[in-house]
């Protein structure tokens, strides 16, 4: 099965309910990118008139995540994914639209297929960029994600 967009933002409807509140929805995907969409509104927003930290967060992990699900998914092998570690920077204010995009799928079928392959737990470092609706860099976030053949 394909992952679209929209089985991507009914995923979160059901299982990442306060993604979904927030707003973050999923624009694009394919196997080497995704992009995922947040707009600065009332119930997103901090005490300094942008976008929460956590929000942009969210948005980042699932334009990373979905790449994951979605190789995950192609290989027809039962496999755990995990979030180990991240980091974030932050550029810019998050006012108006914010777009998330991670254009490193490439990495994971070389880890799925490692995983697998060998049964040991691998490790991939993928990036997600947020920019506001003038193209300019808001946030960028990294994310460790480890992957594991299901006994």
């Amino acid at each position: 099965m394909t992952l679209t967009s929209s089985k991507l933002n009914s995923f979160l409807m059901f299982k990442l309910p306060a993604a979904y509140i927030c707003g973050v929805r999923s624009k694009h995907i394919d196997k080497d990118k995704c992009i995922v969409t947040v707009k600065y509104r009332w119930i997103n927003q901090n005490p300094f008139k942008s976008m929460f930290w956590a929000v942009q967060g969210m948005a980042a992990e699932l334009t990373t995540g979905a790449l994951m699900i979605s190789e995950i998914g192609k290989s027809g092998k039962k496999i755990s994914m995990l979030v180990l570690s991240n980091t974030a920077s932050f550029t810019k204010k998050a006012t108006g639209r914010i777009s998330f995009v991670c254009n490193e799928g490439h990495k994971v079928k070389g880890a799925i297929e490692k995983t697998i392959a060998t049964g040991e737990g691998q490790t991939v470092w993928m990036k997600s960029i947020g920019t506001n609706e003038d193209g300019i860099e808001v946030s960028t976030f990294n994310f460790e994600w480890t992957v594991r053949v299901k006994n």
